[in-house]
């Protein structure tokens, strides 16, 4: 990917881009943000490694999540559209995410949520996001609000903490066989839960992680157990997303991820961080730490090491198992094993 490429061009061939193939682009992606983003270059020659050793996608150097807290994370010298921010909690220093173009984020979700759900219009979608709405720089804000917005349905739209009003609208849409999407953080739908169980067939629930110090973190399994209990369904499905990335997974059933062709995730051993492995040639499940390559983030940085622990199966799927030890809790994350 040459510098000269155009905006147009190069989001046109990451969007097409079959990531099961040999991922040539992911290499050309490595290339363009090595010349042109000043951090990651650093932090790849400060490891040894030179853009002309890369030659595979397990020789990209991937970069730590901790840098967007303490470092602007630039690909090119852009002016900034909009700042992402992590959540947190009050003592914690929150990630920046400084965004190009918010579009390419919203073509990145759009085309995501059609891939596993289909066309927004199709559903009726609620976002139980307490905390996260009174932020200005939510990308999950962002990302719900355009769902919302796309879905056209008139009972679509945030919620607060009126569970009353929450639980009769779920109801009505209930009564009327309406297809619809209740996403939530962790701790919004676990409070909604105990004050109004009610059962739900017609409502798919998906939630996006998140305690924020509000709860004892369970875990993912443990909320799903009490969430499908509360509401009478058979699975919960989840989100994995985060403020540093602008690509997500999702989970049907089972907490397992898969994403979409753009996004691809690696393992790292957790002893040895630089040995990172595929599971394209592995051919067996792999255990370690996860490494996110996501290309949409092209004006940022397509490869990040993150903090949580996990596992990777041979046909691409993943599973998030918590945060490795002595990691950041980060208002986002995942609830820990």
């Amino acid at each position: 990917m040459k510098k000269s490429s155009s905006y147009n061009d190069i989001t046109r061939r990451i969007f097409d881009f079959n990531i099961s193939d040999p991922p040539p682009l992911a290499l050309e992606v490595f290339h363009f943000q090595y010349a042109n983003n000043i951090i990651y270059r650093q932090y790849c020659e400060a490891l040894g490694i030179y853009g002309n050793a890369v030659r595979q996608i397990t020789d990209i150097p991937f970069l730590p999540i901790s840098f967007f807290k303490t470092h602007p994370v630039k690909t090119t010298a852009f002016t900034t559209s909009t700042v992402f921010e992590s959540s947190g909690t009050t003592q914690a220093i929150n990630s920046k995410h400084y965004i190009k173009d918010v579009s390419l984020y919203t073509e990145s979700f759009g085309k995501t949520f059609e891939l596993f759900y289909g066309t927004p219009a199709n559903w009726c979608i609620i976002a139980l996001l307490p905390s996260y709405l009174e932020r200005r720089h939510s990308s999950l804000v962002v990302m719900a609000d355009e769902l919302i917005k796309s879905s056209g349905h008139p009972d679509s739209g945030f919620y607060l903490h009126d569970h009353k009003r929450l639980s009769e609208t779920l109801l009505k849409l209930e009564e009327q066989q309406q297809r619809t999407l209740l996403l939530g953080v962790t701790f919004g739908l676990l409070d909604f839960a105990e004050k109004y169980p009610v059962p739900l067939q017609y409502t798919t629930i998906m939630e996006t992680g998140g305690m924020k110090g509000r709860r004892e973190e369970i875990t993912r399994e443990e909320v799903h157990d009490i969430l499908k209990q509360a509401f009478g369904v058979k699975t919960i499905h989840s989100e994995y997303g985060m403020t540093e990335l602008l690509s997500q997974a999702y989970s049907k059933q089972n907490g397992i991820f898969y994403c979409p062709s753009w996004m691809k995730v690696l393992m790292r051993k957790e002893d040895d961080p630089l040995t990172v492995e595929d599971n394209r040639t592995a051919g067996k499940v792999l255990n370690g730490v996860i490494n996110v390559m996501d290309l949409a983030n092209i004006y940022s940085c397509s490869f990040i090491a993150t903090e949580d622990a996990g596992k990777l199966y041979p046909d691409g799927s993943f599973e998030v198992l918590g945060r490795v030890d002595n990691s950041d809790i980060r208002g986002c994350s995942l609830m820990v094993v």
